[in-house]
């Protein structure tokens, strides 16, 4: 400031220009603070049925965005303002507005009913927002600790979801439950189900096909946005829904298939359920689900 005004007769303008020039600054500072405020008592009803990216997300992200391209502007207000490192400035504003914006999340989050979906919610926003923040220069100021430690956040909340979504289903595919007392049990001749009553069997057969069944009409209406993190996150279930089934299949499938219909009970092939799999989290309709 002092290079572009000097001599005794700019020193009145000099004057002044520093004065509005920390006038711009205290008002930088004082919108952030309040912007900082709004994300984090966001209330608005908005929505987001299926799990997907909150609109306060992109919005957010979108404005950070904007605090990058004017970023050298920025950094001269922080030094007019404060003594100091103006990057670190910077980077503190952006890691608040980013703190701000996840606990908004996790609040918005706890409005879903069923858990499963609480954990796909913030899986989606919280890589939508590293996703972001990789390919802007904000990584350039929160650095990739900050990168990696919400990659993990991320990878957390696909872990949650799995086991809270699929945990249920799982112990149907398990022994554990299958002996009984009764007659209608098959012995040592069996391949492996001695002492396995069929009725019991049967039973799990049921209600897989009733939970899976659900899981699917439910689930497909999900979405995750990103197709990658879509891929991996079906992989994942599949990873541990196939073997299982299929074990069960081999195992106990022949008591079955012996008796009376057996298609009532086998109601999917390992293939069905890896083709269903594949519908999970398009964000498709009822009506689209029946065609």
């Amino acid at each position: 400031m002092e290079a572009t005004f000097q001599g005794q007769y700019c020193m009145e303008m000099r004057e002044s220009s520093v004065v509005l020039a920390k006038r711009l600054a205290q008002t930088a500072q004082e919108t952030f603070g309040d912007f900082e405020e709004a994300v984090e008592k966001d209330a608005t009803k908005t929505a987001v049925l299926d799990g997907t990216v909150h609109p306060l997300t992109s919005y957010v992200i979108n404005y950070v965005k904007f605090l990058f391209d004017y970023q050298s502007t920025l950094k001269q207000l922080f030094q007019e303002f404060n003594e100091g490192d103006a990057d670190a400035r910077l980077t503190a504003v952006t890691t608040r507005i980013m703190q701000a914006l996840q606990s908004n999340l996790d609040g918005k989050s706890k409005q879903y009913k069923d858990p499963a979906l609480t954990q796909l919610f913030l899986m989606n926003n919280i890589h939508y927002i590293v996703r972001s923040v990789r390919r802007s220069e904000a990584k350039d100021f929160l650095g990739d600790d900050w990168v990696q430690i919400h990659r993990r956040i991320v990878q957390q909340h696909a872990n949650q979801y799995k086991r809270v979504s699929w945990s249920k289903i799982l112990q149907c595919l398990t022994v554990q439950g299958l002996s009984s007392s009764s007659g209608n049990q098959y012995g040592s001749d069996s391949g492996g189900t001695s002492g396995v009553s069929r009725a019991m069997v049967k039973e799990r057969f049921k209600t897989f096909n009733i939970q899976f069944e659900e899981l699917h009409q439910r689930q497909s209406q999900w979405t995750v946005p990103d197709s990658e993190l879509r891929e991996s996150l079906r992989l994942a279930v599949a990873e541990v829904l196939l073997p299982a089934y299929r074990s069960f299949i081999r195992r106990f499938g022949p008591l079955i298939e012996n008796g009376k219909n057996p298609q009532k009970y086998i109601r999917f092939s390992p293939e069905d359920l890896e083709r269903m799999l594949a519908e999970f989290f398009e964000g498709k309709t009822w009506s689209e689900q029946k065609r």
